[in-house]
């Protein structure tokens, strides 16, 4: 037998990961280092363990013999792992390339990650916008899209250019929101088919029959989850992350956080990841 070291994310803080040793014995190791499958059938299950990793021991197939042994890992190997808070807006078009991309791209690097849906309107506003600057500075606007159909070509994702642009996020947010607040495993899921609704088919987001369409395709209970997402608790939950995405001195979407460090733009997505791993790298090290 012989222990392989994989990052797991507790759950008690959304920003931290542990380090934990997986005992396998090597009669059960599976040599699958070339897998690149999205939906690899080694792993749909322990999402936060690196894709490669998770190929290799077999986890969700019930392949492989593995038990956790976090509480025997030597002092020398134990370390705590930054991980990658993704603040994303619905309406937002770069928001959707990272929403395709976050969760494979943090799998690989081993960084456990956070979804955190958030306004961008509140915060346009205290910066004396009433629209998103890509209508209010045409040349911009006329950039990014031509940029977003480039990027979306090349990353293999849908796109075709909305009929309204920015759409109504406020629905989806607070039902991305709601499944925050209780750890829904859906939420990736839920976030990837509004995107994918705004920027590939041109649905109207803003529809309340739109967004339960969407819960209902994911064999969620549509209706019962917007009612749920409607409550006054809810609503300032959504409120109060808003209010801490400017805290954190957010200003665009998508943003990602790691510790006290702010990423701007999708394009910084592999910036934020090599920021989290070289800083819980040199954080073990110096607690040696």
């Amino acid at each position: 037998m012989f222990d392989i070291p994989v990052f797991s994310n507790l759950g008690a803080q959304p920003n931290i990961g542990v380090l934990v040793v997986l005992t396998l014995r090597p009669n059960t190791f599976r040599q699958e280092d070339n897998c690149r499958k999205r939906h690899c059938v080694y792993c749909k299950s322990a999402r936060n363990i690196p894709h490669r990793v998770r190929c290799k021991l077999g986890i969700g197939t019930g392949r492989g013999s593995i038990s956790a042994q976090s509480s025997s890992v030597p002092r020398s190997v134990k370390l705590t792992m930054l991980g990658l808070q993704f603040w994303f807006e619905f309406g937002s078009t770069y928001s959707y390339l990272s929403a395709c991309r976050v969760q494979d791209a943090a799998a690989d690097a081993g960084v456990p990650v956070s979804w955190e849906p958030f306004l961008l309107s509140p915060i346009f506003k205290e910066q004396g916008w009433d629209d998103s600057p890509f209508n209010l500075y045409p040349a911009k606007g006329r950039y990014m899209w031509r940029d977003l159909e480039r990027l979306c070509a090349g990353y293999g994702i849908p796109f075709a250019k909305p009929s309204r642009f920015p759409r109504n996020g406020l629905l989806a947010a607070r039902v991305a929101c709601l499944a925050k607040s209780s750890s829904e495993p859906w939420l990736p899921n839920f976030v990837w088919e509004v995107y994918r609704a705004n920027f590939a088919a041109d649905r109207e987001i803003g529809d309340a029959a739109v967004i339960r369409s969407i819960l209902d395709s994911l064999n969620l209970s549509g209706s019962e989850l917007i009612d749920e997402a409607g409550t006054i608790e809810n609503k300032r939950l959504l409120h109060e992350q808003t209010r801490r995405a400017g805290e954190l001195g957010i200003f665009g979407a998508p943003s990602f956080v790691v510790g006290d460090e702010l990423f701007w733009g999708d394009d910084r997505l592999n910036h934020a990841l090599a920021w989290a791993r070289s800083s819980s790298a040199k954080d073990s090290k110096d607690s040696r």
